[in-house]
């Protein structure tokens, strides 16, 4: 039974086990966002610069699905973990009911918005004209996102990852395979430029969220999600926002500092933006698989917090922590080592500046990335637990306190190269508030878990 293997499997195999699929399905998400901006970048900079503007609203978009995702999961893994199946089930039926909540948020954003956010954003008239049509189609048929997000988030906390794999590989390939056919108009098929990238991906979260569907509703899983038959208890739908909504704000802080990043890069250059949207989908080739071992090792950790196993727990948490760093530290390597050959996918040799600024920039940032693996596997038992808020105020201190004042003021006295830095020294302020946080969770709660 898959509940009794997050409890019986030895924990080494078992993470493996669980993050395998996760780390797949999370590269080959990475591999998308890189191919993506590397067509993209083949129209124009300025192409390249207008998805680099709109990334902040993705983010925003992907925050609120995966972070109700993730109270969805922690909640059902608790329960699961506690033998309470009815409130697992009921649990999952209100978070499917939320996907389609949230897309009617973005819907209206979609509709009556997107061109006001790049009036704002920039006076270019190709990149706000462009920026204004990605954003208006991603936010507008953003449904298929929350669906297939909601759907994963329900098999995985069940400790089922192949099938949420699947899902996100379908979806991905798509969007691989119809990027350069939208965009360049191969074929029997348009010359889109940017649009086609957007009407890609919409194909690929469709595809996805299809699959996603067949196997929720037609396979047998450890819980049962009713589309009626039930009533709405806002109770569950509380349980759920208390991990879901910090997550959604941890990730919808990373949206702002990107976005007021971004402003601070254009008042020097927009070509320090595009930089930004290289490192952005660069960096996602090494955070993904650090993701997708936090997917695996959530629903463990939530399973063994609901069965009192503190042993379980601790367990997990110090081996997924380790397998975090062995990957980020391959990442920073390789980011000090080859930052203008990474540059080099986006076609930097169009303009030399690129590599004037980016050959640091990838340099200074990639620091963070040691410290990051801490923060990310630490916010994994904050949530499990049910103790999201903590989560939150770890990415409070990292991104708007220590982030953005550290590079506006940096950027101010010593110049663009300076910005970079504060993305390390915001990682080391967080690293040491999440362990502060986590020793006084650990003697509050976690050291008297078990106990009699």
């Amino acid at each position: 039974m898959q509940e009794n293997k997050m409890g019986t499997m030895p924990v080494g195999r078992l993470i493996l086990n669980m993050s395998w699929p996760a780390i797949l399905s999370m590269l080959l998400q990475a591999l998308y966002n890189i191919i993506d901006s590397f067509f993209v970048s083949r129209i124009s900079e300025a192409a390249l610069t207008a998805v680099t503007y709109i990334f902040p609203f993705q983010m925003v978009m992907i925050s609120v699905a995966v972070g109700t995702g993730v109270g969805i999961n922690s909640l059902i893994s608790r329960r699961l973990g506690a033998g309470r199946k009815e409130e697992a089930d009921l649990a999952a039926s209100h978070g499917y009911r939320l996907a389609f909540f949230n897309w009617i948020l973005f819907l209206v954003f979609g509709a009556f918005f997107a061109k006001l956010v790049m009036d704002f954003m920039t006076d270019t008239p190709y990149i706000e004209e462009q920026g204004t049509i990605y954003l208006s189609i991603i936010t507008i048929c953003s449904l298929f996102l929350f669906v297939q997000i909601i759907t994963e988030k329900i098999l995985q906390a069940t400790g089922n990852m192949v099938f949420p794999m699947l899902c996100s590989v379908l979806g991905v390939v798509c969007n691989i395979v119809l990027d350069p056919l939208f965009i360049f108009g191969i074929g029997p098929f348009p010359e889109m430029g940017v649009t086609g990238a957007a009407v890609a991906t919409i194909i690929g979260q469709f595809v996805s969220m299809c699959l996603g569907q067949y196997i929720l509703f037609k396979k047998n899983h450890r819980v049962k999600v009713r589309v009626r038959g039930w009533k709405w208890q806002m109770s569950i739908a509380k349980e759920i926002y208390a991990v879901g909504f910090p997550a959604i704000l941890m990730q919808c802080i990373a949206s702002v500092m990107q976005f007021c990043m971004n402003m601070i890069l254009n008042s020097f250059t927009e070509t320090a933006v595009a930089v930004m949207g290289v490192y952005g989908r660069l960096q996602s080739f090494i955070f993904m698989p650090v993701i997708g071992v936090n997917q695996g090792v959530l629903p463990i950790l939530g399973f063994n917090y609901g069965a009192r196993n503190r042993k379980r727990l601790l367990e997990t948490y110090k081996k997924g922590f380790a397998l975090a760093f062995a990957i980020m530290a391959v990442g920073l390597i390789i980011f000090q080592l080859f930052p203008h050959q990474l540059l080099s996918i986006f076609n930097a040799e169009g303009n030399p500046e690129m590599y004037t600024i980016g050959e640091p920039a990838l340099r200074l940032i990639s620091i963070c990335f040691l410290p990051a693996s801490y923060g990310i596997m630490t916010s994994s038992v904050f949530q499990a637990t049910g103790h999201g808020f903590l989560s939150l105020w770890s990415s409070l201190i990292r991104q708007l306190v220590g982030v953005l004042p550290i590079a506006y003021v940096f950027g101010k006295i010593f110049g663009l190269n300076a910005v970079w830095l504060g993305f390390p020294l915001a990682e080391i302020i967080g690293t040491a508030y999440l362990v502060i946080a986590f020793m006084r969770l650990y003697k509050k709660e976690l050291k008297h878990l078990g106990d009699k």
